[in-house]
């Protein structure tokens, strides 16, 4: 490589010359800092619009496509993850309260468990972990497939198919949303970072079967 080329390079690197590289598929995701401080950014705004708890199925949607869009290099500013929320509420309300029953099941059904009071308590315990688990897993692959076209029932309808062509993708989003329940069970305002983490990986897991199969 001459000396010519060389300064070409630096200089498109720099953003000071012209380039001739083709442009990269997420240029959102170039700057590293970036992503996870918008990572963390959209982690907040998650945990306030779900802190009902009900409302954090429409608020993970919110957030995931607010991501999507800054990693794809589109315009994502911050009225486009309110309006992604108003149009994800009325049926995820639904979706919501589903959710937090199972998740106030589950809690005390560990609980009761953890106390002695269940025969087989260790192994309840452990199962209501693991359906806990699952379940958040399954709530972060419906967020990130759901759009306004298809709703929350085409979201729901895609987690079969989504598993079966990438079952180490979905093992990914449990874990995902598992480092999320660990981070509230530590501390509380860890679960804001978590939340954002979570939706990122709602973004990079499809991206990167994508990327395999492609």
């Amino acid at each position: 490589m001459g000396r010519v080329e060389r300064a070409a390079r630096r200089a498109a690197a720099s953003g000071s010359g012209p380039t001739h590289d083709a442009p990269a598929r997420n240029p959102g995701a170039m700057g590293a800092f970036a992503l996870f401080g918008e990572a963390l950014l959209v982690g907040i705004l998650v945990a306030v619009a779900g802190v009902f708890v009900v409302t954090l199925p429409a608020a993970l949607v919110a957030g995931i496509r607010h991501l999507r869009r800054y990693v794809h290099g589109d315009g994502s500013p911050l009225e486009a993850f309110w309006r992604d929320l108003v149009r994800a509420l009325p049926t995820g309300l639904l979706v919501g309260v589903a959710v937090a029953i199972l998740a106030g099941a589950l809690a005390l059904d560990i609980a009761l468990a953890g106390s002695g009071a269940l025969p087989g308590g260790s192994a309840i315990s452990a199962a209501g972990w693991v359906v806990a688990g699952l379940a958040g897993g399954a709530l972060l692959l419906a967020c990130g497939a759901w759009d306004p076209a298809a709703g929350w029932s085409g979201a729901v309808r895609a987690i079969p198919g989504a598993v079966s062509a990438d079952p180490v993708g979905a093992i990914y989003h449990v874990i995902a949303a598992a480092f999320v329940g660990l981070a509230a069970w530590m501390l509380i305002p860890l679960a804001v970072p978590a939340l954002g983490c979570a939706a990122l990986a709602a973004v990079a897991i499809p991206a990167r079967a994508r990327r395999r199969n492609g």
